[in-house]
Formats: structure tokens, sequence, C-alpha cells
């Protein structure tokens, strides 16, 4: 579920940089995609 949400903002973050997007907004989803990569490796554990 976790891995879905990753592939998920990943995609939304590339679109966001090709599409030339507000730094702020980038920037926010990278934080987020960062949180969910972290959270996701705490569970592999």
């Amino acid at each position: 579920m976790i891995d879905e949400k990753i592939c998920i903002l990943r995609e939304k973050l590339n679109k966001s940089i090709q599409d030339g997007e507000d730094y702020n907004i980038i920037y926010d989803i990278s934080v987020e995609l960062d949180n969910l990569i972290a959270e996701y490796y705490k569970k592999e554990k």
C-alpha cells in the first residue's frame, strides 16, 4: 500500500517538475515522498 502511494507521488513529482510548477509545490511533494519512503523502510526492518 505504501509502495503504491510512493509510485503515485513519484509520478506527481515528475509531472510537476516537467510542467514547471512553482518550487513550493515541488518541494512539498518531495518532502511528502521522502516521508513515505522513510516510513516504507521502517516497516521493512
